[in-house]
């Protein structure tokens, strides 16, 4: 727009797709256009103010960031926009330096930006038909999201979120959708979330107390795993949860004995685990057959599993002595079977045979690993502490990471 030409609605409408909230009615002698850029400049310098430096680009940033840097770029690039809020500027934003890599508000994700600015609905064609006033309530929730500090202790949770990725990879814990349980929607200390793309740990529940409409709320200390942390009130976390339709409440997948020689009611038999030992005539076999070890998880019966073994390079082409078993519930025996794989990986026995044509193959479940040793470790999943411990082929025995 050239210096002196008149601001028009179609320049306005292109305000509105930075996020800039479309009041009812212009204020004093400001027309509505340029009400909503000084709004919308004030929200960047209170960002600038909490958070200490000028909203930046970049994928690893915040929504809310990422969007204030879109629109600082443009009420830059207006000349306009410049004139409107120079007087305001005792932060200097306009004559700063962008910072990170120059992103467009049309490639961010719709859904997630809406969700986090509190806007209810289906999201209409174009941002810029937005015409939606938040309630107070929607204000504060989308305010707490967006006003974070800097964690000074996060060391103190840093390796629980580490903790928690390792156990979300191995299975142990499952990233299940916020809504898929509406019924669920208590949060507690110790509770781990996703909310925008990142992991929220709640550090910290005050106390409860109930809204005016007789709900349960409390001030919450929540960490996020970028470093950042926010005193928000549970219900605003819960919105927020519900308006992002990718959140996740990250839970164990593993809830009470994974083994077990009953079953209670209501139990879901998902398998069994089975340990086999080789009667194989290969002479390392041999020297190391009470050590070598097949473990293994079928949904059928172990004896059907392990049938005709002769002529299976599974099972070394010999027959197979059954050692151990443990019985399956509730729980997923396929990634049961990958956790005590990575667990046993260092004894791994690298072996061998051939099949009946003549074909060499590698068999890749057999473990250097006295029976004691797989009992321990079963013991290890069963209190959820496996993943602190590695095998020690050496000392033949499990070892504490660290």
């Amino acid at each position: 727009m050239a210096k002196g030409q008149a601001f028009t609605n179609e320049d306005g409408d292109l305000l509105a797709e930075l996020g800039v909230e479309v009041d009812a009615k212009a204020a004093g002698r400001h027309t509505l256009e340029q009400e909503r850029i000084i709004a919308g400049f004030e929200e960047i310098q209170r960002f600038v103010a909490e958070q200490g430096h000028i909203p930046q680009h970049g994928e690893d940033r915040d929504i809310f960031e990422r969007l204030y840097a879109v629109r600082l770029d443009r009420i830059r690039q207006q000349a306009e926009c410049r004139m409107l809020v120079e007087p305001l500027d005792h932060q200097g934003l306009l004559a700063a330096s962008p910072h990170g890599s120059p992103l467009d508000v049309e490639a961010l994700d719709d859904d997630a930006l809406l969700a986090e600015l509190g806007v209810d609905g289906d999201p209409p064609s174009s941002i810029a038909q937005l015409t939606h006033v938040r309630s107070s309530a929607e204000k504060r929730a989308a305010e707490e999201i967006a006003r974070r500090s800097q964690c000074k202790d996060f060391h103190a949770f840093k390796t629980r979120f580490a903790q928690v990725q390792k156990e979300l990879d191995i299975g142990l814990r499952d990233a299940r959708p916020f809504k898929e349980n509406k019924g669920n929607t208590e949060i507690n200390v110790g509770d781990f979330f996703i909310v925008g793309g990142q992991k929220a740990y709640v550090a910290k529940k005050g106390r409860q107390s109930l809204t005016k409409d007789g709900k349960k709320d409390a001030r919450l200390r929540v960490i996020f795993d970028n470093g950042t942390e926010s005193r928000m009130l549970m219900r605003s976390l819960q919105r927020a949860l519900y308006k992002d339709d990718t959140s996740r409440r990250i839970m164990k997948a593993i809830q009470g004995p994974l083994f077990a020689d009953y079953r209670e009611e209501g139990d879901e038999a998902s398998g069994t685990i089975y340990i086999l030992r080789s009667c194989s005539k290969l002479p390392s076999v041999i020297k190391n057959r009470d050590l070598i070890h097949k473990i293994g998880v079928t949904n059928g019966k172990v004896e059907q599993r392990i049938g005709n073994p002769q002529l299976d390079p599974t099972f070394l082409m010999a027959e197979v002595e059954i050692v151990a078993t443990y019985d399956l519930y509730n729980i997923n025996s396929k990634k049961l079977e990958t956790l005590i794989h990575r667990v046993f990986k260092p004894a791994q026995l690298t072996i061998e045979v051939k099949d009946r044509f003549g074909n060499a193959v590698v068999p890749r479940e057999w473990f250097l690993v006295p029976l004691p040793v797989i009992d321990q470790a079963v013991e290890r999943i069963q209190d959820g502490t496996i993943t602190d411990y590695v095998y020690d082929p050496q000392g033949s025995c499990m070892k504490p990471l660290g």
